[in-house]
């Protein structure tokens, strides 16, 4: 693979951890190891990741919660989770989550590489289909030109605004996570950044204020959230 595919590897269990990561690091990937949950969401804010990689039983926050929280911050990224539970009340529940895949241990390499690869060309072909436009109320959303388009009036976005207002698209009617926009579009979430994104906010309401069934809200310690009848 021409740029390394990022992993968010979750597991407790030291030694095969670090067997995975070597593992997964000679077939190309990027795979950074967290020994428990609260590591593995540390870090998933820290960075960007086109797959995660969670056991269910961990120290400190399992691979359930540590998942929740993830899906909270972004509903499209891949999951998979490792695990030595193979009730199907667990089962379900990992799914129920949000899971694109179960492995129960012991299990080869070979198949959790094989898994991985299935899931992320499932993912491109899904993304290659999407289009670059979002339907937006009485709004037409532009991601790559960057115009904002309503009645025949178009507004040229600048590349934060459109970067912005594309996560708020993405996560419609659902909230995005104040930290997780700062680490996609700043990159660090420091007191800057976070007032430069306020702005950019209020930016937004001004463009789409025409349309009065459209509002982006505060959630109070979380985020925002794009209020729409309708993103297509």
């Amino acid at each position: 693979m021409d740029e390394k595919l990022r992993i968010l590897l979750c597991e407790d269990d030291e030694n095969l951890g670090m067997l995975l990561r070597e593992y997964l690091q000679a077939k190309g990937y990027s795979a950074e190891l967290c020994p428990d949950g609260e590591a593995g969401y540390k870090a998933f804010l820290k960075n960007k990741y086109d797959l995660c990689v969670l056991d269910v039983m961990m120290p400190k926050k399992d691979g359930f919660t540590l998942a929740q929280e993830i899906r909270q911050a972004n509903a499209e990224i891949p999951i998979i989770f490792l695990t030595a539970k193979t009730l199907k009340e667990d089962i379900l529940e990992g799914f129920k989550i949000g899971a694109d895949d179960y492995i129960t241990k012991p299990f080869s390499m070979e198949e959790l590489t094989f898994r991985i690869e299935a899931i992320l060309r499932r993912v491109r072909g899904k993304r290659n289909k999407e289009s670059n436009i979002y339907k937006i109320g009485r709004f037409t959303f532009d991601t790559q030109k960057q115009i904002l388009a309503i009645d025949g009036k178009q507004t040229k976005l600048t590349t934060k605004e459109s970067e912005l207002l594309g996560l708020l698209c993405a996560h419609a009617n659902e909230i995005l996570q104040r930290d997780f926009a700062l680490k996609t579009i700043w990159i660090d979430d420091n007191y800057f950044n976070a007032r430069s994104m306020d702005v950019y906010i209020t930016k937004l309401r001004k463009h789409l204020k025409e349309d009065d069934s459209i509002e982006i809200i505060n959630i109070h310690g979380k985020g925002y959230k794009l209020i729409t009848p309708e993103v297509e």
